[in-house]
């Protein structure tokens, strides 16, 4: 039966995925209530383990080890969980893929992105909790400090907003994988070609038009570091950065209903190697179809 779920699973039958995890959910629990003690605690671990798990299936070269590779994502997760406690570091598991990779990181989350029933759930979330679920899974602007900084929010409650977006899923896993949603594929390829056009007025001196156009006249910026203000600021953030030869391009772009979340990356000239940081990250809260709200974060991690 696993092995049969696992093969339909792989191939894009979401009700099939909904069953895998139903099966084994059982023991992925007790991994994490054996290791964490915490009953909260330890469903955080397994909710988690099933977005990851969504992510990764198609790493799984051998769907008879479904089971062990679903309860490993759980025990590394529990592991994460006792290291942010400062506990005592639990050992690696034994690995379950092959050496091999497999596809990439942007294949696998295309690939995820394609699960329109997932975006489903996350854009019935309230908006602050669709923010912080959109940049945990499905940006590489994901950790919780990371997105602390960005939201403004301390970590417990990037912690406590992630919660009850698990806790969506696991009710979308329990009432519907088959229904039809929308193409969340279609909200992605829409939030890039916004992104697109937006840097390309920024290096075309177009982006005058550009803030008319997608900003509400009361949209609001804040950047990290305690600048504030309105979009105007990002003429002269852009006059400062394209005026000493950088340039940017976009690495990633998704959205969920009235969040969007950009990837930039800075290219800097050859003589100035050190000018801008990797890169940047842009979360959009959209009110109306336009930015009500930017805030930006600088990537400093490649």
């Amino acid at each position: 039966m696993t092995v049969e779920l696992a093969r339909a699973a792989q191939s894009g039958d979401d009700v099939a995925f909904a069953g895998l995890i139903e099966q084994h959910r059982a023991g992925m629990r007790a991994v994490a209530i054996s290791l964490l003690g915490h009953v909260d605690e330890a469903e955080d671990a397994v909710q988690d383990a099933v977005l990851v798990a969504l992510r990764r299936l198609p790493e799984l070269r051998d769907p008879a080890v479904a089971g062990p590779w679903l309860r490993a994502i759980v025990r590394n997760n529990c592991r994460m969980a006792l290291r942010a406690r400062r506990a005592v570091p639990v050992a690696e598991p034994e690995p379950l893929l092959p050496a091999d990779p497999g596809p990439g990181p942007d294949q696998l989350l295309d690939r995820a992105a394609t699960r329109d029933w997932v975006h489903h759930a996350v854009a019935a979330l309230p908006r602050p909790v669709r923010e912080v679920t959109v940049l945990r899974y499905f940006s590489a602007h994901s950790s919780y400090r990371q997105i602390a900084e960005l939201c403004a929010v301390p970590e417990h409650t990037v912690r406590s907003r992630l919660r009850d977006g698990r806790q969506a899923l696991r009710r979308v896993l329990h009432e519907t994988a088959a229904g039809a949603h929308a193409d969340s594929a279609a909200a992605a390829a829409a939030s890039r070609a916004h992104a697109d056009a937006t840097l390309d007025a920024a290096h075309s001196g177009h982006y005058h038009r550009m803030l008319r156009e997608s900003f509400r006249p009361d949209a609001r910026l804040t950047v990290l570091g305690g600048l504030t203000g309105t979009p105007e600021v990002m003429l002269m953030m852009l006059d400062y950065t394209l005026g000493a030869g950088v340039r940017t391009r976009l690495r990633e772009a998704t959205a969920s209903r009235d969040v969007m979340v950009w990837e930039t990356d800075f290219v800097n000239p050859a003589d100035a190697p050190d000018h801008c940081p990797p890169g940047m990250v842009w979360l959009h809260s959209l009110r109306d179809g336009r930015t009500a709200h930017l805030r930006l974060a600088y990537r400093l991690e490649e």
